[in-house]
């Protein structure tokens, strides 16, 4: 059973910098990439960012590239989101999540399977 447990939310005004964490247990995810998204009201939820456990792989949905930075604790079994410049667009709840198949650094919502209970993220303007 995969458990994923994000923290690291919260309110912060607009320029500020916030940095999410999701603590994974439950197997082992050497092969598997993490990915982070979010869901703000009223729309899907959308890709930011994805990576392998090794090897280095990272993907970056176009809207957070430059801003947001995704890295890995393989200790810890630990993914974080460091998420610089905040606006007020970036408000949202924010899910890591697990990929469904190993050696597959996807972008799509479908490609990942686990997922996270979410944290909120609201800036302010």
């Amino acid at each position: 059973q995969v458990q994923l447990v994000e923290s690291g939310g919260g309110l912060v005004q607009a320029g500020g910098s916030l940095r999410l964490s999701c603590a994974a247990s439950g197997r082992t995810f050497s092969r598997y990439a993490m990915g982070w998204f979010r869901q703000a009201p009223g729309k899907e939820r959308e890709f930011l960012a994805a990576i392998m456990w090794t090897g280095g792989r990272i993907n970056y949905a176009a809207s957070v590239k430059g801003r947001f930075t995704i890295s890995r604790d393989n200790a810890k079994n630990t993914v974080y989101l460091q998420m610089n410049s905040l606006k007020p667009e970036d408000t949202a709840v924010y899910y890591c999540a697990v990929a469904r198949k190993p050696e597959w650094l996807g972008t799509q919502t479908r490609d990942f399977g686990s997922w996270g209970q979410g944290t909120q993220v609201t800036v302010s303007s």
